[in-house]
């Protein structure tokens, strides 16, 4: 380990660092020693929160007041991003350290997809556990399980624990898609032996009901899709049978996994732990807790979103209660950007009002337009981070190459993951220089300093299952100057040919190779 490193960017705690430390600082004689504890690393994940969706960030129809703080006592972020506009890409990204873009089977993937992430790579929970680290995963998975035959009814490996994690309670997938139970270490949570579960993307089973032949059935009807199993009222995509006794309850969800937190960090206070919190909010379907149905004004996706709030609120108290508050760090951000009607027939679009999801952006979910991957990014670390705003350039991949370097790790594979620490801790202004963003169907983009450079790509101009998010295709080059021009308005390709041809010349050079033709699909 790299004492220097370690001591430097931990900010010279004196009493805490002593025996990492190089040099000696005075401690008082009555003050004890006591061993270093290196900082918790708590990783809180929403699902399709735009930019716009929190009121630190300029909201002003929705408040989210525990967000809000963690971002006015740390720094927020105006140019912080998930690599991909998509949340499987992003999350196995955010993860690996790796670009999406680079691996043909980092798309949207079934509840019954193999594991994605290849277990002898070294990942960020990895890294951290062979430097003392326990770690854990609760919330959402959706990087896929097993090998691609599962069966549910035995331990589900390989899994979140392949890849690093001491623990894991987490939703098989997400909570739009069969399986609809949650897996606990391996084995699927309350499951009656006497009653298996079984799983099939293709054919339905045999008198099961489904959303598309039993409308009368469902408290939430569909727009497009989302129309196979029903469970708990609400149906999904993929079919299922059996299982009863595990079946979620979504409207409990959010309690759940913040309970397996809340218990999480007290079992683990006494070491150094990392925790990736994963909240299914807002993605759909949306039904929150009843204590915060109608609340937003603005239907279940604003009631989800107060709802996600409020789970961050509770943890931070619950830090501070055990007196862990100083010693986190705590990263808030959001695997893309934000989408309305995805599926669900719940009032999204219709109850915006003056809303805007985007906020000043442009594009959204599955899009190459800056709101696909410009998400809310905050990271707050008492007395080492100076709270503020930073537009320095920063993405969730590297996390990675930045706390390796934090703890002074060497000789490991970062793939993609660039050391962005003094970025992360306000103390460098840039951050990357650039980085290659992904849409759905593994179409990218580059941006490069105050520039996005989104080159030819077939396709319409909005998502063709039904969502109205635009997807940024054109049969032109565009380059935005997003410093002068946040909302993608001017196209200025022919404006500056020179600057053209150089990120057009740099973005074959970071892409050769990795041009898929996607296998996605959606199921309508």
């Amino acid at each position: 380990m790299n004492k220097t490193h370690f001591t430097k960017h931990l900010g010279g705690a004196c009493l805490s660092l002593m025996m990492l430390a190089s040099t000696s600082c005075k401690v008082k004689k009555e003050e004890p020693k006591s061993p270093v504890q290196k900082p918790n690393i708590l990783v809180i994940f929403a699902d399709d929160l735009g930019y716009g969706d929190v009121s630190c960030n300029g909201s002003k129809s929705i408040k989210t007041p525990n967000m809000d703080q963690l971002a006015n006592e740390g720094i927020r972020f105006t140019s912080g991003y998930a690599t991909s506009a998509t949340c499987t890409p992003a999350r196995y990204s955010m993860l690996t350290g790796a670009y999406p873009w680079k691996n043909k089977r980092a798309e949207i993937l079934a509840g019954d997809a193999p594991l994605l992430i290849d277990t002898t790579w070294t990942t960020l929970p990895k890294m951290l556990q062979q430097q003392g680290y326990h770690t854990s995963v609760i919330g959402k998975w959706h990087l896929g399980l097993g090998d691609g035959s599962v069966n549910w009814n035995k331990e589900v490996t390989p899994g979140p624990r392949a890849v690093g994690f001491n623990d894991e309670y987490i939703m098989a997938a997400t909570n739009d898609r069969v399986p609809c139970v949650f897996i606990n270490n391996g084995h699927v949570d309350h499951l009656d032996p006497n009653d298996p579960i079984e799983v099939n993307y293709k054919n339905n089973f045999p008198g099961e009901p489904t959303g598309k032949a039993n409308p009368e059935m469902l408290k939430m009807k569909t727009t497009q899709g989302h129309n196979q199993s029903i469970v708990n009222g609400i149906s999904r995509i993929g079919y299922m049978k059996g299982g009863k006794s595990a079946l979620w309850k979504d409207e409990d969800m959010a309690d759940l996994f913040l309970d397996k937190t809340k218990k999480y960090i007290t079992n683990h206070k006494d070491e150094p732990f990392f925790l990736y919190y994963a909240l299914h909010e807002p993605h759909v379907p949306r039904i929150p807790h009843p204590r915060f149905v109608g609340k937003s004004g603005m239907g279940p996706r604003g009631d989800a979103i107060l709802e996600a709030d409020w789970c961050v609120g509770e943890i931070m108290k619950h830090l501070k209660s055990l007196g862990l508050d100083d010693n986190t760090i705590v990263i808030f951000s959001s695997d893309n950007g934000p989408v309305t009607d995805d599926g669900y027939a719940d009032q999204a679009d219709e109850l915006l009002g003056d809303h805007k999801p985007l906020g000043p952006l442009r594009g959204g979910k599955y899009s190459l337009l800056d709101g696909g991957t410009r998400v809310p990014f905050f990271i707050r670390w008492t007395n080492h981070i100076k709270p503020g705003t930073s537009n320095a350039l920063v993405t969730q991949m590297d996390f990675l190459a930045s706390f390796a370097h934090m703890l002074g790790v060497k000789d490991i594979d970062l793939k993609d993951s660039k050391n962005t620490l003094d970025a992360f801790l306000g103390k460098d202004k840039v951050g990357r220089k650039e980085f290659v963003f992904e849409a759905i169907n593994h179409k990218t983009g580059l941006r490069q300093g105050d520039y996005i450079l989104i080159p030819p790509h077939k396709g319409g101009k909005y998502i063709d299952w039904g969502v109205m998010n635009e997807t940024g295709n054109s049969e032109e080059y565009q380059l935005y100057n997003i410093k002068e021009d946040i909302g993608q308005a001017k196209n200025l390709a022919e404006d500056k040919p020179e600057l053209l041809k150089k990120m057009t010349k740099r973005y074959e050079e970071l892409t050769k190779g990795y041009k898929w033709k996607s296998n996605f699909k959606p199921v309508l």
